[in-house]
């Protein structure tokens, strides 16, 4: 193409999506290698990205800019676009990327100055609430200016010119010097566990490929920077390539199963089912803000408790059916070791709200080992579709129940409860930014700890932690509706191996009367006003836990009473009596076979993936928040069923069964027994369609049988299974799945229920209809 070809498609792009914050368009502008005389700007949903093996590979002479004359220089929702692979030659020897959240800069070389904010009317630089730059090259000055924080991580520049309230460098060289507070500067010499992000190129022969970085350790500067980036190739042909208008969760399904890796092109995704990615090492890689949408409650993307997945460059919003979490990392109980080939997640934004009405209690949650997390945006939205206190409700951005988790760039603003909740040892954070809600409409509605403290600390690590370490955190305020009040910041356990390094609070703006009463911990002053300036901002250096603060060097009584019961093939459940202490027990670490596999905060515990007819022990040990432990528990022993549901079909005298919707073919006819007979829906298959069991008492079941025999195109294309106990509470799926066959079989560890519903999640021009419905355990 010619520049003036390049510059007509980019500028006609440009102009459409300027200022349009929630559109539903989605690009990406992908650059062969070569060079290009074309200069343009970057809006919302479009992403530039270079198709060369190194950055080098793809020079743009004349400029690639992100402005904000659309708000008159204000680049605080300068959000959702994306820049990487390639280098700048700047023609008036300045690129200008001014940016806030969600807006990452990766792999660039860029030839001249770099100027992270925009003027407004009067040449007063305006805001902006960014960023994140990696694994790039400035030959000249950075400006931020009125940029309020910013990371960089395995990144360098001539020089860096100035800081507001929080710059983190990690792994970068030639950072700024000076000590925080004033200049606001955390440097971090090396990054410790990294693997880069996965990007999209094109080889010498014309053909396409997903370069993979290698996982790398104590890294400073830029993968590239002495030579090609280390990784691997993977082959185009090796992926399954998503397209919205024709993709859907069963075909995405069906190929990762088959052992596919999968990219999403951009565009918008409805998903009737969790993408479900099982296979170790499988690359999943979005391009244009690809956005996947959860459309019936269940999660949008699951990575099972394997090594090496790679998960880059998705947006995910909430559905309008509230989603228990959008992408979780492991399934509850996760205890694998995977420090040699960890899970990474790069460049993930999950929103509620916003483009359209949405509800989740978890944005992300990682129950997996040493996961590594480059760059997170957790947006409940302030504005735009569905925003209000009792609509758009997210619990929580983050929870953290994996050990040895480490994230860089954590941007997670305006949840309802914590935004941050940390459960797992060994977590460590690299940059912090945080707005906490601005719509709290009075002090009760927003209250902790059974009610008895003011609002949810932004960043909670759980009692039960005794090791975690954070690096540069900002953590603002805007109670924009009431005089609101949040006691801490950041509260965590003050035990020794608990470490913050660089904190600030700002007052942002607000109804007067509203406050952050403290940093961290009840230590801090409070931030209530824009002035004097000790009114708006406070800092606090460091904190270091020293054991709890009351030199508690009792450890709790022994837990007692342990039991372990085998309740499927492949699930132990664990109970034991509570454990005293001079203080208070924090938690228990349960231990099999002498090795821990978890902690709880509660009496119980549910050991999953077990293998079927093994036998497995178990010892339970109690914690306190000082860091002392308590002798181990009496040793439980269990053996796992034999494998499968080999027991009869239960009993279904007197059972009843409803359905939505109904035709002729009665849903009686699931129970009767009768092989002749058959129950329907009278109409095409479509998602949300659904029968019910009620079995009259609670029963202990682990797998259900749907026989279609007789026509056999009639079985599920798609299908969640609930259970409940009173048939108004059903709670999160039990099973997902797919049908192939006449004969569906869903098999699930052993739940107990009076009654159970299977709803339909995906479509088919035949009817859904099941001779018999049985029940085993």
């Amino acid at each position: 193409m010619s520049g003036t070809d390049i510059n007509n498609v980019a500028t006609s792009i440009f102009r459409t999506l300027e200022s349009n914050e929630f559109s539903s368009e989605r690009y990406a502008l992908l650059f062969k290698p070569g060079a290009y005389s074309v200069n343009f700007n970057v809006g919302f949903y479009t992403h530039v990205a270079g198709l060369g093996q190194n950055p080098d590979d793809v020079t743009v002479n004349g400029g690639v800019n992100v402005n904000a004359d659309w708000d008159n220089g204000n680049a605080t929702r300068n959000f959702w676009r994306a820049i990487e692979n390639l280098a700048i030659v700047p023609s008036n020897g300045q690129t200008q990327i001014a940016v806030s959240q969600a807006a990452p800069l990766r792999r660039l070389h860029i030839k001249g100055e770099l100027h992270l904010f925009d003027f407004d009317s009067n040449w007063n630089a305006g805001w902006a609430s960014g960023g994140f730059l990696a694994d790039s090259i400035v030959d000249g000055l950075v400006v931020p200016a009125s940029q309020q924080q910013w990371l960089s991580r395995n990144s360098q520049w001539a020089r860096w010119n100035n800081a507001v309230w929080n710059m983190v460098f990690v792994g970068s060289n030639n950072t700024p010097t000076g000590q925080f507070p004033e200049p606001p500067y955390t440097v971090v010499t090396k990054t410790p566990v990294i693997r880069e992000k996965p990007y999209l190129y094109v080889n010498g022969a014309g053909q396409y490929s997903v370069f993979v970085p290698a996982l790398q350790t104590n890294t400073q500067g830029a993968s590239w920077a002495s030579g090609a980036t280390p990784g691997q190739s993977i082959s185009i042909d090796q992926f399954y390539i998503a397209r919205p208008e024709t993709a859907s969760a069963a075909s995405i399904n069906s190929a990762l199963g088959q052992g596919k890796h999968l990219l999403f092109t951009p565009g918008v995704y409805q998903l009737n089912d969790t993408i479900r990615i099982t296979n170790a090492n499988t690359v999943v890689l979005g391009i244009g803000l690809a956005t996947l949408v959860p459309t019936s409650g269940q999660v949008a993307m699951s990575v099972a408790d394997v090594d090496g997945v790679k998960v880059a460059g998705l947006t995910f919003d909430g559905g309008p059916v509230n989603s228990p979490s959008i992408l979780e990392v492991g399934p509850t109980g996760s205890s694998r070791d995977h420090s040699a080939n960890p899970t990474s997640l790069h460049d993930i934004t999950v929103r509620t709200g916003g483009a359209l009405l949405g509800r989740y209690d978890v944005g992300i949650k990682i129950n997996s080992n040493h996961v590594i997390g480059d760059h997170f945006w957790l947006w409940r939205a302030d504005h735009g579709t569905g925003a209000g206190w009792t609509s758009n409700v997210s619990k929580n951005g983050l929870v953290v129940n994996g050990s040895q988790v480490t994230i860089y760039g954590l941007f997670n603003e305006h949840h309802n409860e914590y935004q941050t909740l940390w459960n797992g040892n060994g977590g460590r954070v690299y940059f912090y930014q945080s707005e906490i809600p601005y719509d709290v409409p009075n002090q009760s509605s927003w209250m902790s700890k059974n009610g008895t403290l003011n609002g949810y600390a932004s960043y909670k690590v759980a009692d039960s932690v005794s090791t975690h370490e954070a690096w540069g955190l900002g953590i603002y305020s805007y109670f924009r509706d009431a005089a609101v009040k949040l006691n801490s910041a950041i509260e965590a356990p003050a035990v020794q191996g608990v470490k913050f390094h660089h904190m600030t609070t700002v007052w942002l703006n607000g109804t007067a009367g509203s406050e952050i009463t403290h940093v961290i911990n009840n230590t801090g002053d409070r931030v209530y006003a824009n002035s004097p300036a000790t009114a708006m901002r406070q800092t606090v250096t460091e904190f270091a836990g020293s054991g709890g603060g009351t030199n508690d060097t009792q450890a709790p009584s022994a837990p007692a009473g342990l039991t372990a019961t085998a309740v499927s093939s492949s699930q132990i459940n664990l109970s034991w009596n509570a454990s005293s202490d001079n203080v208070g027990v924090a938690g228990y670490d349960i231990f099999r076979s002498g090795v821990q596999i978890a902690s709880s905060t509660t009496t119980s515990y549910s050991n999953t993936g077990l293998t079927a007819a093994t036998a497995y022990s178990y010892t339970v040990k109690a914690r306190d928040a000082a860091g002392n432990v308590s002798a181990a528990s009496n040793t439980a022993s269990a053996t796992t069923q034999s494998g499968g549901s080999t027991g009869a079909a239960l009993s279904r005298a007197g059972w009843t069964a409803t359905s939505s919707p109904t035709s002729g073919d009665v849903p009686a006819n699931l129970l009767d027994g009768n092989m002749a007979t058959r129950w329907s829906t009278g109409t095409p298959m479509v998602n949300g369609q659904s029968i019910t069991i009620d079995m009259k008492a609670s029963k202990t079941f682990n797998k259900i049988v749907m026989d279609s025999t007789g026509s056999d195109g009639d079985y599920a294309r798609g299908y969640q299974v609930f259970v409940s106990n009173d048939g108004a509470n059903w709670g999160s799926a039990i099973a997902t799945g797919a049908g192939s066959g006449p004969v569906v079989t869903a098999t699930f560890a052993a739940r107990s229920g009076r009654y159970l519903r299977v709803v339909q999640t995906g479509s088919n021009s035949s009817w859904w209809s099941i001779r018999e419905f049985n029940v085993y355990y």
